[in-house]
């Protein structure tokens, strides 16, 4: 059995740090973790500027501390200027752009109302080799909010990719075989991050004795069967499944609301959780590769030089931790996650 795990410094492919107060309270724990992450632009207003990306850009490194580069990612609009997303690649500001469509999730109000209203922007990217991340569901609500990735996956993701054969595309945060499936089967340039708590959760969590908020997040869990073809696919060592936490911070009293917030914030431990599942599946071999190796080759970026350990050693989960003058309930609150990040 393994007890101690030495890897490669680890990136995060999909993290949420708000701004302000927020800001500072949650980047540290991303920072003690990840050398980099893609940082998700859904801001009020939105990121969607070079000279905004930057400002923002600074503000995390100040919360962070040293040691963590974030990696800038743009909003797309329906507006959205070509010239600026061309401007922002170019001056190493922008690493990707993010599709979110209109409405489905937190502050994406924005988003694309239509993917065809970007067909200039998407063009753009693929001549210049700037990557695409996109919430893959659909927001019509005549589909059942479970079947909204896989109806996205016929009507939005399929036309985007025949009419844009040379774009990379990363489909975030996965949550269905039907997702699972298609991202294997497709060619080089689609790949898929996968958070947590969809390794974890079947959407029996979403009721386990009553209404848990904290369980609650867009896409929403799917199940069993989803949860284990996702599972599957992350653990399989295929270099087209990456890490990406999709951590997502909502103060406690904006989760358990009337209308509770989407997001899940696993960020304090988000190693320990994702090598819990490696360790069960047996294939802790393959953990280096899911959250070291995969994301950074798909965006044509050099490997991390560092390293850090985990080690066979039980931790408990805090129940909430303080931030912007309130509390945050982490993934795993008050649960004993089996492995901890030494020195941390």
């Amino acid at each position: 059995m393994t007890d101690r795990i030495t890897i490669r410094r680890p990136d995060d492919w999909h993290l949420h740090l708000r701004d302000g107060a927020m800001l500072e309270a949650v980047a540290p724990y991303s920072a003690r973790q990840f050398a980099r992450a893609i940082i998700m632009p859904n801001l009020v207003p939105p990121v969607t500027t070079v000279t905004a990306a930057s400002a923002y850009r600074e503000r995390i490194r100040a919360a962070a501390g040293p040691g963590f580069e974030p990696l800038m990612t743009c909003y797309l609009t329906d507006s959205i200027d070509p010239d600026e997303l061309e401007r922002g690649h170019a001056a190493g500001v922008w690493v990707a752009a993010k599709l979110y469509p209109a409405g489905a999730t937190t502050n994406s109000h924005s988003g694309v109302t239509d993917v065809r209203n970007i067909a200039p922007a998407l063009e753009r990217m693929q001549r210049i080799g700037m990557v695409l991340c996109v919430h893959g569901e659909v927001t019509d609500p005549e589909i059942d909010i479970f079947d909204r990735e896989a109806v996205f996956l016929e009507r939005v993701l399929t036309p985007v990719m025949r009419d844009f054969p040379g774009l990379k595309i990363v489909l975030e945060h996965i949550t269905t075989a039907d997702s699972a499936d298609f991202v294997a089967a497709a060619g080089p340039r689609l790949a898929a991050t996968i958070t947590p708590q969809h390794l974890h959760l079947n959407r029996n969590a979403l009721f386990a004795g009553g209404l848990r908020p904290h369980a609650y997040c867009l896409p929403v869990v799917k199940r069993e069967r989803h949860r284990l073809a996702v599972r599957a696919a992350a653990v399989s060592g295929s270099p087209k499944f990456f890490l990406g936490t999709d951590s997502a911070p909502h103060l406690r009293e904006a989760k358990e609301s009337g209308c509770g917030c989407a997001g899940i914030f696993n960020a304090p431990h988000a190693l320990e959780s994702y090598l819990a599942v490696f360790d069960e599946e047996d294939a802790i071999d393959r953990f280096e590769g899911f959250a070291a190796e995969h994301g950074p080759r798909f965006y044509g970026l050099p490997l991390n030089e560092g390293t850090l350990t985990l080690e066979r050693s039980a931790i408990e989960v805090s129940a909430s931790v303080p931030a912007a003058g309130s509390t945050l309930t982490p993934f795993h609150a008050g649960e004993t996650l089996g492995w901890r990040l030494v020195g941390a």
